[in-house]
């Protein structure tokens, strides 16, 4: 494309910012046989030669969090020598262990500007998920890189800057929802369907009229699943068609691959290529799922459970079915709310031995029985046991104090805010449950309210 000036968007969470040459990528996963989530998830569109080309020739390399299919370890090796930039997240966990495999990082100061080149600069908003926002001005554009993060304590902030352009671009994850936890069984053992929402667009347009932009393109949401265990969910895997319906009227609408042009603001798609599905079995990465736990896991498991103090005085137990056994550990909550996890014993422990408890949730091939419960995110389970704990390193309630203060000392008082609009939305999810109008106006709600 010649000298370029603008903004390429390729495989999954991956965009290339130019000026004359390629000055950052972010979040490179570069697919083909660098898998995530114990195998489970590939690339679903093929990264084009001449987005590779660029992507081994940025000057900088910026990953938002710790998930696989951000901060993919394969795909890592083909960055030593580029300048790293993290954002500034409580524990430092990624730094500390790109820091010891003696790569080039910086910490990118939160909430401030960064130049890269002469007409890029750029900036990093921390979320209390240990995720992150990334804001792009490339010749007077603004890109907002939400990838998973979403706008937990800075919309208003996200707002304030966006009114400085006229052309504001969200880039941001959407979907019918399978890059969460969606294997779940009732307690007859019977599989419970998602809940899909059809229209993809009206969640991207929620959240691009909440931060201000003008044009709106699906990102960080591309993905294929290979295990014989986990390729039921590519049934809901979103259709790259789908993604526009719903589009609010008032939005540009451009298509998740594309060349943003920033020198003529002008958009040229590029048409990616499928990427095909090779079902691989379990046993290919690790996984016998009849083999039983040692002794010596049992503990493990109880330890890595009871460590977490605040998950542990909410939940009554947790049942680790391995091998198709029960293992069943008893913590400190009360009327019998607890958690069956139903997973091979090879990537449940590895899982625990790295704290990466997530990436077994996200892979879909763990099943899931809750009892007593609606969901993972009661009480913030899931954020406190993946999120604030495992990635964090706050397991007590005493360092849990200190990692929301980290926090709310840089959104200041959007965190009171946004904490009681976050709590009313999900009591208005319970009461609404599968009316999917109620749901659709409550979100509307939930983002006009942040």
């Amino acid at each position: 494309m010649g000298d370029l000036l603008g903004v390429r968007t390729t495989g999954n969470a991956t965009l290339i910012a130019h000026d004359g040459i390629p000055v950052l990528v972010t979040d490179p996963w570069l697919g083909n046989e660098y898998s995530a989530y114990f195998g489970s998830w590939t690339l679903g569109y093929e990264i084009a030669e001449e987005a590779r080309s660029e992507i081994s020739q940025s000057k900088f390399v910026w990953f938002s969090h710790g998930h696989p299919d951000h901060l993919n370890g394969e795909s890592l090796k083909h960055f030593r020598g580029k300048a790293v930039l993290l954002p500034d997240h409580y524990g430092g966990r990624i730094l500390k262990g790109l820091l010891s495999d003696n790569f080039d990082v910086a910490v990118m100061p939160d909430r401030r500007w960064m130049q890269l080149s002469s007409r890029i600069r750029t900036m990093c908003i921390t979320t209390d998920n240990q995720d992150a926002v990334l804001l792009l001005d490339v010749n007077g554009r603004l890109f907002i890189n939400l990838n998973d993060a979403g706008t937990r304590h800075c919309k208003r902030f996200i707002q304030d800057i966006a009114r400085n352009f006229k052309s504001v671009t969200l880039l941001a994850l959407s979907g019918y929802g399978d890059a969460d936890m969606i294997n779940f069984y009732d307690s007859n053992g019977t599989f419970v369907p998602p809940k899909i929402d059809l229209m993809v667009g009206d969640q991207l347009s929620n959240i691009a009229l909440s931060v201000g932009a003008t044009t709106v393109s699906p990102f960080s949401s591309f993905h294929n699943y290979q295990r014989s265990d986990s390729i039921w969910a590519q049934e809901y895997v979103t259709d790259i068609d789908a993604y526009s319906r719903g589009i609010n009227p008032a939005l540009k609408f451009v298509k998740a691959f594309s060349f943003h042009d920033c020198a003529n603001d002008e958009t040229v798609e590029i048409v990616p290529v499928k990427a095909k599905i090779e079902t691989k079995r379990p046993e290919e990465f690790g996984d016998d799922w009849s083999e039983g736990l040692m002794p010596s896991d049992l503990a493990q498991l109880e330890n890595y459970m009871r460590r977490k103090e605040r998950a542990a005085n909410i939940l009554a137990f947790v049942n680790f079915r391995v091998g198709n056994k029960d293992n069943i550990i008893r913590l400190n909550g009360t009327r019998d709310r607890g958690i069956t996890f139903e997973a091979p014993r090879h990537s449940l422990m590895t899982a625990i031995d790295y704290r990466i408890f997530d990436d077994l949730l996200i892979g879909n091939f763990m099943k899931t029985t809750l009892h007593n419960m609606q969901s993972l995110y009661d009480h913030g389970l899931n954020q406190i046991i993946t999120k604030y704990a495992d990635n964090g390193g706050a397991e007590t309630e005493t360092q849990l104090k200190d990692y929301f203060r980290h926090y709310h000392e840089k959104s200041g008082r959007a965190w009171i805010r946004e904490n009681f609009v976050t709590s009313t939305s999900l009591s208005i999810r319970r009461l609404v449950g599968q009316n999917d109008s109620l749901f659709r106006f409550g979100r509307r709600l939930y983002y006009k309210m942040k």
